[in-house]
């Protein structure tokens, strides 16, 4: 596991350099630039957390942190300053106790987005993990109206080995999460991943969809638990933030995906996220490989982030 968590950390590494680059160069210059704190330091440091795609609310809760524990520590030099930002950053982006919770439990798992941020994908991914952890995952494909979404989430569940529920395109999508009911019941499975469509464009359909399928699930895996992930696209930096707040509004969501994250300079938005929404990201992805996505390690986003490999490293692996 620690060398799996060793690969994974250098492709995020990797992938979060355009972020990086945007951060920890202005962040550098700030902290070689000023020779005392003053307010000019302080607002300098805001502007680049804010040109990254932290956020004004995050940038300004993560500002008043620095903000109090450099008078608390009676901080003179700029210099210094530089660890007490970094851990008031990891503040912001910890997913807390039972973030995997429904990892241990027999559980049905609804995962939403809109088309094209690797929803899908992102259910094949998810399948390979916990199929790697020794548990029995059945899918379900209830993204009946998308052209080629069975199809794709087919060839996901090949790679996996796990077995897939379908029906035919525009079938409905409770029908189709009815049945993988009654399969996850009858061979005995852990956990059971929904593939839903994402149309946010029409939120009301969307809300009746996810209401109709909350419903059957209710109805036919009462004791089930649940785990509502959305996926969202880190490319589109704050307008990931307005989807997750779309999605809030049609389903409770209890985690997120969050993909794409090489080759963006809006990483950023990983802090955020969970700041200005309270929701966790559960899980990053930096690439189209099976083995691409990985539970959020706040440690190791940051320590990608302020280019420290060896801090990582040295991190004990999770679970």
């Amino acid at each position: 596991m620690a060398e799996e968590k060793k690969g994974f950390f250098g492709r995020l590494f990797e992938g979060l350099t355009k972020t990086r680059d945007s951060i920890k160069k202005g962040i550098d210059s700030i902290f070689s630039g000023f020779s005392s704190i003053d307010d000019e330091f302080y607002d300098e440091i805001e502007e680049t957390l804010i040109m990254a795609d932290i956020g004004v609310k995050t940038t300004a809760a993560i500002m008043d942190d620095l903000r109090r524990k450099v008078a608390e520590q009676h901080i003179k030099e700029p210099e210094d300053c530089r660890e007490l930002l970094i851990e008031s950053i990891k503040a912001q982006m910890v997913p807390g106790e039972g973030a995997y919770e429904f990892e241990n439990r027999k559980s049905v798992v609804l995962v939403i987005g809109v088309n094209g941020v690797g929803k899908t994908t992102s259910v094949g991914k998810l399948a390979d993990q916990l199929k790697n952890q020794g548990k029995r995952v059945v899918l379900a494909a209830a993204d009946t109206f998308r052209a080629g979404a069975i199809e794709q989430l087919e060839e996901w569940s090949n790679r996996a080995g796990v077995e897939l529920i379908s029906q035919k395109e525009g079938a409905d999508p409770a029908a189709v999460v009815f049945d993988a009911i009654q399969a996850s019941k009858a061979r005995g499975a852990d956990v059971l991943i929904v593939d839903t469509a994402g149309r946010l464009h029409n939120k009301k359909n969307l809300m009746q969809e996810l209401s109709k399928i909350n419903r059957v699930i209710d109805r036919e895996f009462a004791d089930a638990y649940r785990e509502t992930l959305v996926v969202l696209d880190g490319t589109t930096g704050q307008n990931a933030l307005s989807q997750a707040r779309q999605f809030m509004e049609a389903a409770p969501i209890t985690g997120i995906i969050l993909t794409k994250l090489d080759g963006t300079a809006k990483g950023g938005i990983a802090v955020a996220i969970q700041s200005e929404l309270g929701i966790p990201v559960k899980y990053v992805g930096v690439g189209e490989k099976i083995d691409d996505m990985q539970k959020f390690d706040a440690n190791d986003f940051v320590n990608a982030l302020f280019e420290r490999p060896e801090k990582a490293e040295s991190s004990p692996a999770q679970d």
